[in-house]
């Protein structure tokens, strides 16, 4: 009778925890909370193990996997946010060559992303921590929203070719710029040239019409001024990044500007 009563008070006492589900010290995210998925975020912020050539770290969450820099090269991979815990797997990254203080960038951001740091997200505010390092990070849309196409003054910084973004010592100092006005008008230079023309702009398609005047340049930069106009020369596809404009035109030639 003795060893009935003991079984069944064992049973009244473990009843409590069937129905909690007996769950760890850990929180589970509830299905509901705001989840960084299907945003980026900028470093505003580090305690701890600063990133080597001051970054900063920039962390996407596409679904279902990750992509994040620290002012080097681009890691890639799987993740899950689980508990509230940063998981990464199959992280794999491009092979630049980072001179300066940002070579260590990497082996910084590869121990941040393989310590399963917790995250917290506050509104715009997401948080990183490791044993060794806090990140404050703010979404992306917030701390750089898209600057607007017509208006803003922009600086060519690379040009594509076959698919490639190509940039050189003689677009550097070339320093081809392109602003349109509200009401259409198209300024900036060739690098050699002056620029003049109009553009419509219709939501992500510009059509450019454009002109130039006809002073000479050395060859590398009338090798420059040739892809500007090979790129706007029509139509062309325009996707704004925060501060970074890249237009694919239809024949192929494209620019990539940044915002001055």
């Amino acid at each position: 009778m003795a060893a009935h009563f003991a079984r069944l008070a064992l049973a009244v006492l473990l009843a409590p925890c069937a129905i909690a589900a007996c769950s760890s010290d850990r929180p589970e995210q509830a299905p509901d909370e705001p989840s960084p998925v299907g945003h980026t975020f900028l470093s505003t912020g580090v305690e701890g193990t600063p990133i080597p050539g001051g970054g900063p770290l920039t962390v996407g969450f596409p679904d279902g996997r990750i992509t994040a820099d620290a002012g080097c090269n681009k890691f890639t991979g799987a993740v899950t946010l689980d508990d509230h815990v940063l998981r990464v797997s199959g992280l794999s990254a491009t092979l630049m060559a980072c001179a300066d203080d940002r070579s260590g960038a990497d082996e910084w951001l590869s121990g941040l992303l393989n310590s399963e740091p917790s995250w917290r997200l506050d509104g715009p505010r997401l948080t990183l921590h490791s044993d060794d390092r806090t990140v404050t990070l703010v979404d992306k849309e917030v701390a750089q929203p898209d600057r607007p196409v017509k208006g803003t003054p922009w600086l060519v910084t690379a040009y594509i070719a076959e698919n490639a973004q190509v940039r050189s010592r003689a677009l550097d100092e070339a320093k081809p710029t392109l602003t349109i006005a509200e009401d259409g008008g198209v300024s900036g230079s060739t690098g050699c040239n002056r620029l003049t023309g109009s553009a419509d702009v219709a939501g992500t398609e510009i059509t450019f019409r454009v002109a130039t005047t006809r002073m000479a340049c050395s060859p590398e930069v009338m090798e420059v001024e040739q892809a500007v106009l090979k790129a706007l020369d029509g139509k062309a596809a325009a996707t704004v990044d925060a501060d970074a404009l890249t237009l694919r035109n239809d024949n192929g030639a494209g620019l990539v500007l940044r915002a001055q």
